[in-house]
């Protein structure tokens, strides 16, 4: 039996993935799959939130793509990007010529507008999921670990043949508006990585140097992707987004898919900061020194004190020092901010 794609219909799901997906609504058996594009893509439903979309044709080492938004359900504007990227793909408007997984993360929290109902879902991967049995989030973490190694299981070895772009949004103003975070792996990082980041318009990059439980770290780490988060703006609420100011990386990710480059002038590479230090809120007595509205990437010069619990304090200690994710109000336990330093010239000089 054909699909409706396949009979040449309009596909709801396909045409507006956000709303079929906020609806709650599920395909029936017959209907999970098929092909769109002029028959050149197939596409497969496979869970809420999760569609895989590939070329029917493709070569044996095609690249591997997991796109994914949504991790946090109040960061609207990737999400919206992301629909429209599978509208554009289902109806031939974005050429697709490597396999793409499309993940909008947390469902449920997308529906109430909100960040998360119990956890942070981009704390609970790589395992920790399963610390937290009771938590609203920890089914959807590990359902989304199950996709990622799924989706890279039948990827090729060959190396940058696995991405994975995790796009959000910001809770605050940032000295760079659109910015890139990269997991550690102990491994180099790829040249690669940085011109796509310098295509999407990618101000500044920052380097974790441990093991996180992002979503991002996951798949570097257990599925060997070229992993990265993108923080392209700020939270709004779903169609209050001025989806232009989002161009760079809208375009470099349709540019991935289709296998091609931007033509333009080259773009200049992204600054590069590194993680020397993180702010961990111990107890309700943590107090950060600094203004509630701070913008990520703001400087601190050395011995300047930025935050107190109880006998403990952070004092600057290099000649300049910038915060990134200042957030006091955070559970115990939890990153109450990042401090890093620039490495520009050092990290460039070592890409591969």
């Amino acid at each position: 039996m054909t699909s409706s794609a396949e009979r040449g219909m309009s596909i709801p799901m396909l045409d507006d993935f956000l709303a079929y997906t906020l609806a709650g609504m599920r395909p029936g058996a017959l209907e999970a799959q098929g092909a769109c594009a002029n028959h050149s893509v197939r596409w497969s439903w496979l869970d809420d939130g999760v569609l895989l979309m590939e070329p029917v044709k493709q070569e044996e080492d095609v690249r591997s793509v997991l796109a994914s938004a949504g991790v946090h359900g109040d960061e609207t504007a990737p999400i919206e990007l992301l629909s429209r990227l599978v509208r554009d793909i289902a109806h031939g408007g974005a050429a697709l010529t490597c396999r793409v997984l499309v993940i909008l993360g947390n469902v449920d929290a997308m529906r109430d507008a909100c960040r998360y109902r119990d956890d942070d879902l981009n704390r609970l991967f790589s395992g920790r999921h399963t610390q937290l049995p009771h938590s609203h989030e920890a089914p959807r973490a590990a359902a989304l670990e199950r996709a990622a190694t799924q989706f890279f299981a039948a990827a090729s070895q060959e190396p940058g043949a696995r991405w994975h772009v995790d796009m959000h949004t910001a809770i605050r103003a940032s000295a760079f508006e659109q910015f890139a975070l990269l997991p550690h792996t102990g491994k180099p990082f790829s040249r690669a990585m940085f011109e796509w980041l310098g295509e999407a318009r990618i101000s500044a990059v920052l380097l974790h140097t441990t093991k996180g439980h992002t979503y991002s770290h996951f798949t570097a780490q257990a599925c060997g992707a070229e992993a990265c988060t993108l923080e392209l703006g700020k939270v709004r609420p779903f169609g209050q987004n001025n989806l232009t100011r989002f161009a760079g990386a809208d375009e470099a990710l349709r540019h991935l898919l289709a296998g091609t480059r931007n033509g333009n002038v080259p773009t200049p590479m992204p600054r590069v900061f590194t993680v020397i230090d993180q702010l961990t809120k111990q107890s309700e007595a943590f107090e950060l020194l600094v203004a509630a509205d701070v913008p990520n990437f703001t400087p601190f010069a050395k011995d300047t004190v930025l935050a107190r619990d109880g006998d403990y304090r952070y004092i600057v200690r290099h000649d300049e020092e910038r915060i990134v994710f200042p957030n006091a109000t955070v559970k115990p336990g939890l990153r109450a901010g990042l401090l890093v330093v620039e490495t520009t010239e050092e990290t460039l000089s070592k890409l591969v």
